[in-house]
């Protein structure tokens, strides 16, 4: 285990600035709304606050929190490691997905590891390891396959023992749900329950001719996505490469990439900045930018599309829905694959990256299900 700090350059700013105003735009879209993708007007606007206004405190905010890099299975890995003050804490692995990165959580590191600094009960204490995904942020970039849900899920739960932590929890949204939910299906040694953001759980047939108005209306949103809004995940499941020379060489075309999906993901009534800030959504774009991972962290979905099993998950689970969340699969649903349900809540606001965009409502989630579990 070696403390890390995120790097930061000045000649890197430097050369960000310098892309950025030598950009070369697409003409103007010809409709009146983001249906053909992100508008020109408001892409040219975010990248000039990302050169000319944003303080690119990105890493600052990351340092103030204790990180480490260490190798799991052959890989470089790094992770934020925040203990809790409360000796008892229960141990917490928070998994992010694509395309967020360890951005998402800092705003609920403190709740959850101190929570009596924060107003809350010192028994809902956690300590909590952040991982950032092969491929993603400052760990390494698998030079070979075999890296993909199943491995990272294994990969986990080494990473936590060689911790100390023989009894802990594990918590995930998009990728990160994925590999939550594989964990569960491996029931690794101590994993004492799963909290998910995002369930990964398909309707039930036998429910189709008695579905409820929430059920429909979910289906409705997303036979809409699968109509209009996975171009990005068949790219990066199949020609993950070719997509990284564009995003990888142009900060314009891997802001457009990212802030995409904060517009299209999140509970933002049509504008993404209703859900997050300009500095927050260029922390997370920044940190894919100076790490150059668009490809690597493209390679997951090509790794892990057709990797994955779906079976039964018998560990407690528990299970929170976010309103503007892609996939909402009701609790008769989710209690299919999830066997041993123990939390399940729908939420009046939020979408896609709950930690991010509602950070109150994320904390209270992972405090009610782990009550049950600790």
């Amino acid at each position: 285990m070696k403390p890390f700090t995120v790097p930061l350059a000045t000649a890197d700013i430097d050369d960000l600035r310098d892309r950025l105003a030598k950009t070369r735009w697409p003409d103007r879209e010809t409709v009146d709304d983001w249906s053909q993708g992100i508008p020109l007007e408001y892409t040219q606007e975010l990248c000039r606050y990302w050169a000319e206004e944003y303080d690119f405190g990105f890493a600052d905010r990351i340092n103030v929190h204790p990180q480490f890099r260490t190798d799991v299975d052959g890989l470089g890995i790094h992770f934020l490691h925040v203990r809790s003050p409360e000796a008892d804490a229960l141990p917490l692995v928070l998994t992010h997905g694509w395309p967020g990165s360890v951005v998402e959580f800092l705003k609920v590191l403190g709740p959850l590891t101190d929570p009596r600094a924060h107003g809350g009960d010192p028994a809902d204490a956690f300590h909590v390891v952040a991982p950032s995904l092969p491929g993603y942020g400052w760990s390494d970039k698998p030079s070979a396959t075999g890296w993909n849900v199943p491995r990272i899920a294994r990969a986990w739960d080494t990473l936590m023992h060689a911790l100390g932590y023989e009894r802990y929890g594990a918590q995930g949204g998009d990728w990160g749900a994925g590999i939550t939910t594989t964990m569960g299906e491996q029931q690794p040694d101590g994993l004492v329950g799963i909290h998910l953001n995002m369930a990964v759980a398909t309707p039930d047939r036998d429910t189709m001719s008695d579905l409820t108005p929430a059920e429909q209306q979910a289906l409705d949103d997303l036979s809409q996505h699968l109509k209009t809004g996975t171009g990005y995940s068949t790219q990066q499941s199949t020609r993950p490469q070719t997509l990284g020379y564009g995003l990888t060489d142009s900060p314009a075309g891997q802001c457009a990439w990212i802030a995409e999906k904060f517009w299209a993901w999140t509970d933002c009534d049509g504008h993404p900045e209703n859900a997050l800030s300009k500095d927050e959504m260029l922390d997370n774009i920044s940190l894919y930018w100076f790490t150059a991972t668009a490809a690597s962290s493209a390679r997951l979905y090509w790794e892990s599309f057709n990797s994955s099993h779906r079976s039964e998950v018998p560990v407690p689970s528990g299970i929170s829905i976010y309103p503007r969340e892609i996939v909402r699969p009701s609790r008769r649903w989710c209690e299919k694959r999830y066997t041993n349900l123990r939390w399940y809540e729908e939420l009046e606001r939020g979408g896609h990256f709950a930690a991010f965009e509602q950070p109150a409502s994320f904390v209270e989630q992972l405090r009610g299900f782990f009550r049950l579990v600790r």
